[in-house]
């Protein structure tokens, strides 16, 4: 229900546009700088699963790729604003660069003294549980950067013993897990399911961290829940499992220099 195309798509609704956090307007050579501290670098384009409610649906990968020259601009970028202490990778899907490429951008970024961390945001592993390999999992937990994965995972499902293998590897090695959710209509918009969610996450080393509220992508409208349920599923969470369980629910609204908590 997740990457299957429905005909729900073409239902046109107020408010669901192509751009929906005007990223096209905020970023240059592969790169967004949204928010003070952070930097967020469109790595790949591709990714191995086509997620119908994701925001970036819509985004001319082709117009933003990253390169050796987009390399050096984001150096540039870095060294140019002492405020940026974090860069993040994301797409597309960043775990779509092999090895050797990560290994050569973490090299560069190590070189600056300001970086403190590295934030990987992934959701192949979910579908290629084998893309957490051993030899990235120890090159990042070589870094002086403090490396984070942040998986999408969004139903206990999608956390399959394979993964479950991959996580633990990559946990032992130091690198910290977390997860953030979209609430989706017909998929996981249910107490019981966000609960087993959480609790899954968690048995796999992997701290539920953000639940977003979805974003108002043209061709997704059939998957969004009202701010009044979302609430509720919270409040019950809540009551279901323990502070440290339990994801912040917010949206990201354009312009906004941070997710805005519901």
């Amino acid at each position: 229900m997740q990457v299957m195309p429905h005909a729900d798509e073409f239902i046109e609704r107020d408010g669901f546009i192509a751009d929906p956090l005007a990223e096209l307007n905020a970023g240059q050579y592969g790169v967004l700088h949204k928010y003070k501290s952070r930097v967020l670098v469109i790595l790949r384009g591709g990714c191995a699963i086509n997620c119908r409610y994701c925001f970036r649906r819509h985004f001319p990968y082709a117009d933003h790729h990253f390169g050796p020259a987009e390399l050096e601009q984001l150096i540039e970028l870095i060294q140019n604003d002492a405020n940026i202490n974090e860069v993040i990778l994301s797409g597309g899907d960043p775990l779509m660069a092999t090895d050797k490429q990560l290994d050569q951008l973490l090299t560069r970024l190590e070189q600056l003294p300001q970086l403190k961390r590295i934030r990987i945001h992934s959701r192949l592993p979910v579908v290629l549980p084998s893309r957490l390999t051993q030899e990235l999992a120890h090159r990042l937990a070589a870094s002086p950067l403090q490396a984070i994965l942040v998986l999408h995972i969004n139903h206990p499902q999608e956390i399959s013993p394979a993964l479950k293998q991959g996580l633990a590897l990559w946990a032992d090695a130091g690198i910290t897990l977390l997860n953030q959710s979209v609430l989706l209509a017909q998929i996981n918009a249910d107490a019981d399911v966000l609960t087993e969610l959480c609790e899954a996450l968690f048995a796999a080393r992997v701290l539920p961290y953000y639940l977003h509220q979805l974003d108002q992508v043209a061709g997704a409208s059939h998957f969004a829940v009202s701010d009044e349920v979302a609430r509720a599923l919270l409040h019950q969470l809540q009551v279901n499992l323990p502070g440290f369980l339990v994801p912040k629910l917010v949206r990201e609204i354009a312009g906004e220099p941070s997710k805005t908590p519901l």
